[in-house]
């Protein structure tokens, strides 16, 4: 087992493999259940976590293998431009209860942590770590480290914060009986970031495109906001 360890903590494509099988296998369960608890990116984070204790591979061999599909994150992001294009009428039309929207949205987001750090008696670097996640990672781990939080618990914050709202928006939406597509896809957005909005795009055109501007303006706010938020504790 130690010689396979080594040899997969030299392998440049051991990392990306792994992730990529993971997912397809969370592809696959998705595609047979059919249930929204089956989300392939949670799948394939438990999938490599049990590779990686499976060969004995630390985590840093492994992000550095992984490098590559790293590099693919931002234009990807950027890729979510496309949809948006599509929907230029309706946000014209709607420009400003859209703007509300994402507003209100990425207040509601800071709000709650603040409230839950009052809850649970946080300490300031628990509260900043946690108040960027409802962001994206790139901008989440920069503003973790501005504000002094910690990096590594802000990603797996936002991570959890995306895979929940990809599983259970849709079903939060129905529940409190929000049908309209623009006020859907911008919950979700605001709320789940990109993650969430790979739901949303399934969802409908609209829902995704508004998702995906919500994306971008929330990441905005947050940015101006944040360091507001963070010195109330």
């Amino acid at each position: 087992m130690e010689f396979i360890a080594k040899f997969l903590s030299q392998s440049a494509v051991f990392g990306i493999g792994l992730s990529i099988l993971g997912y397809q296998i969370g592809l696959f369960a998705k595609k047979k259940l059919k249930v929204a608890a089956a989300n392939p990116l949670l799948i394939a984070i438990v999938f490599v976590m049990l590779g990686l204790r499976l060969f004995r591979v630390d985590y840093e061999t492994y992000k550095a293998g992984t490098q590559p599909l790293s590099y693919l994150l931002t234009p990807a992001t950027v890729c979510l431009a496309i949809p948006l294009y599509s929907q230029l009428g309706e946000l014209r039309r709607r420009w400003k209860s859209i703007a509300a929207g994402i507003a209100a949205g990425t207040l509601a987001n800071l709000l709650c942590v603040f409230l839950l750090a009052l809850a649970f008696r946080f300490s300031h670097i628990q509260y900043v770590t946690l108040l960027p996640k409802s962001v994206t990672s790139a901008i989440g781990l920069a503003m973790s480290g501005e504000l002094g939080g910690v990096g590594s618990v802000t990603v797996a914050a936002i991570i959890l914060t995306g895979i929940f709202g990809n599983v259970a928006a849709e079903h939060i939406l129905r529940l409190v009986r929000v049908t309209d597509p623009a006020s859907r896809g911008l919950a979700i957005g605001v709320g789940a970031h990109a993650i969430g909005t790979a739901r949303a795009l399934e969802l409908g055109p609209v829902e995704g495109a508004m998702s995906s501007l919500a994306i971008v303006l929330t990441g905005f706010l947050t940015v101006a906001l944040a360091p507001l938020f963070a010195m109330f504790i």
